[in-house]
Protein backbone atom coordinates (compact mmCIF):
# COMPACT_ATOMS: atom_id res chain seq x y z
CA UNK A 1 0.00 0.00 0.00
CA UNK A 2 2.37 2.53 0.92
CA UNK A 3 4.37 1.83 -1.88
CA UNK A 4 1.52 2.49 -4.40
CA UNK A 5 1.35 6.21 -2.35
CA UNK A 6 4.66 6.66 -3.07
CA UNK A 7 4.10 5.67 -7.00
CA UNK A 8 1.24 8.25 -6.77
CA UNK A 9 2.75 10.89 -5.13
CA UNK A 10 6.01 10.92 -7.93
CA UNK A 11 3.72 10.84 -10.13
CA UNK A 12 2.09 14.02 -9.61
CA UNK A 13 5.43 15.31 -8.89
CA UNK A 14 6.62 14.76 -12.30
CA UNK A 15 3.27 15.98 -13.27
CA UNK A 16 3.81 19.37 -12.05
CA UNK A 17 6.88 19.85 -12.77
CA UNK A 18 6.24 19.02 -16.26
CA UNK A 19 3.15 21.26 -16.34
CA UNK A 20 5.22 24.75 -14.63
CA UNK A 21 8.14 24.01 -17.63
CA UNK A 22 5.62 24.21 -20.23
CA UNK A 23 4.78 27.52 -18.75
CA UNK A 24 7.66 29.23 -18.61
CA UNK A 25 8.36 28.13 -22.00
CA UNK A 26 5.25 29.89 -23.24
CA UNK A 27 5.74 32.78 -21.47
CA UNK A 28 9.02 33.35 -22.89
CA UNK A 29 7.49 32.78 -26.46
CA UNK A 30 5.14 35.90 -25.26
CA UNK A 31 8.12 37.92 -23.92
CA UNK A 32 10.37 37.01 -27.20
CA UNK A 33 7.33 37.90 -29.48
CA UNK A 34 5.82 40.42 -31.30
CA UNK A 35 2.52 41.37 -31.99
CA UNK A 36 2.96 42.12 -35.99
CA UNK A 37 2.36 39.02 -38.23
CA UNK A 38 3.55 40.58 -41.32
CA UNK A 39 7.12 40.17 -40.60
CA UNK A 40 9.60 40.19 -44.54
CA UNK A 41 12.72 38.83 -43.78
CA UNK A 42 15.78 39.20 -45.91
CA UNK A 43 18.24 36.68 -47.26
CA UNK A 44 20.50 34.46 -45.48
CA UNK A 45 24.07 36.80 -45.26
CA UNK A 46 26.83 34.61 -43.97
CA UNK A 47 29.73 36.04 -41.77
CA UNK A 48 32.28 35.58 -43.96
CA UNK A 49 32.79 34.52 -47.58
CA UNK A 50 29.56 33.27 -49.40
CA UNK A 51 28.57 30.43 -46.89
CA UNK A 52 28.52 29.36 -43.55
CA UNK A 53 27.08 30.77 -40.38
CA UNK A 54 25.61 34.11 -40.91
CA UNK A 55 21.74 36.57 -40.34
CA UNK A 56 18.63 37.22 -41.83
CA UNK A 57 16.78 40.45 -40.94
CA UNK A 58 13.43 40.89 -40.52
CA UNK A 59 10.98 44.10 -40.27
CA UNK A 60 7.51 44.39 -39.41
CA UNK A 61 6.04 48.10 -39.18
CA UNK A 62 8.37 49.84 -36.71
CA UNK A 63 10.18 46.68 -35.96
CA UNK A 64 13.14 44.82 -37.18
CA UNK A 65 14.36 41.31 -35.82
CA UNK A 66 17.77 39.52 -36.67
CA UNK A 67 17.81 35.59 -37.11
CA UNK A 68 20.75 33.34 -36.88
CA UNK A 69 20.77 30.96 -40.25
CA UNK A 70 23.13 28.95 -42.30
CA UNK A 71 24.23 28.61 -45.67
CA UNK A 72 25.31 25.06 -46.53
CA UNK A 73 29.28 25.22 -47.93
CA UNK A 74 28.29 22.93 -51.19
CA UNK A 75 25.19 25.28 -51.96
CA UNK A 76 26.27 27.05 -54.82
CA UNK A 77 23.10 27.07 -56.54
CA UNK A 78 21.85 30.35 -58.40
CA UNK A 79 18.27 29.93 -57.10
CA UNK A 80 19.63 30.28 -53.42
CA UNK A 81 19.46 28.46 -49.99
CA UNK A 82 15.73 29.32 -49.19
CA UNK A 83 13.68 28.32 -52.00
CA UNK A 84 13.16 24.81 -51.88
CA UNK A 85 12.70 22.44 -55.51
CA UNK A 86 11.55 18.79 -55.62
CA UNK A 87 13.47 17.35 -58.47
CA UNK A 88 12.93 15.15 -61.31
CA UNK A 89 15.43 12.17 -62.48
CA UNK A 90 18.27 13.43 -64.41
CA UNK A 91 17.95 13.35 -68.07
CA UNK A 92 19.45 11.49 -70.92
CA UNK A 93 23.36 13.05 -71.92
CA UNK A 94 23.56 15.19 -74.51
CA UNK A 95 26.01 14.40 -77.27
CA UNK A 96 26.79 17.73 -78.71
CA UNK A 97 26.72 19.98 -75.23
CA UNK A 98 28.08 16.80 -72.74
CA UNK A 99 25.87 17.98 -69.98
CA UNK A 100 22.56 16.04 -68.50
CA UNK A 101 19.62 18.63 -67.24
CA UNK A 102 16.57 18.23 -65.02
CA UNK A 103 14.09 20.22 -63.46
CA UNK A 104 12.95 20.83 -60.42
CA UNK A 105 9.17 22.21 -59.26
CA UNK A 106 9.18 24.81 -56.02
CA UNK A 107 8.48 23.00 -52.98
CA UNK A 108 8.28 25.41 -50.39
CA UNK A 109 9.99 29.20 -50.47
CA UNK A 110 11.42 30.06 -47.04
CA UNK A 111 10.95 33.47 -45.27
CA UNK A 112 8.94 34.76 -48.30
CA UNK A 113 11.73 34.71 -50.65
CA UNK A 114 11.32 35.56 -54.42
CA UNK A 115 11.65 32.05 -55.49
CA UNK A 116 11.60 30.87 -59.45
CA UNK A 117 8.56 28.08 -59.83
CA UNK A 118 10.00 25.93 -62.31
CA UNK A 119 14.44 25.83 -62.50
CA UNK A 120 17.06 23.89 -64.75
CA UNK A 121 20.01 23.01 -63.90
CA UNK A 122 22.76 20.97 -65.94
CA UNK A 123 25.75 18.87 -64.95
CA UNK A 124 28.21 17.59 -67.07
CA UNK A 125 28.10 13.87 -68.19
CA UNK A 126 30.25 11.20 -66.01
CA UNK A 127 33.12 10.19 -68.06
CA UNK A 128 32.92 6.71 -65.65
CA UNK A 129 31.16 3.88 -67.49
CA UNK A 130 29.17 1.93 -64.10
CA UNK A 131 29.50 -2.09 -64.31
CA UNK A 132 26.48 -4.09 -65.15
CA UNK A 133 27.42 -7.08 -62.39
CA UNK A 134 27.00 -4.57 -58.97
CA UNK A 135 27.26 -6.61 -55.84
CA UNK A 136 28.27 -9.62 -57.96
CA UNK A 137 31.37 -11.37 -57.38
CA UNK A 138 33.85 -12.69 -60.32
CA UNK A 139 33.25 -15.82 -61.47
CA UNK A 140 36.74 -18.67 -59.87
CA UNK A 141 38.85 -20.00 -61.97
CA UNK A 142 39.36 -23.36 -61.44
Amino acid sequence: MQVRGLLLLLALVLLAATAEAGKNKKEKAKKDGSECEDWRWGPCVPNSKDCGLGYREGTCKDESKKLKCKIPCNWKKKFGADCKYKFESWGGCSAQTGVKTRSGILKKALYNAQCEEIVYVTKPCSSKIKSKSKGQSPPLLS
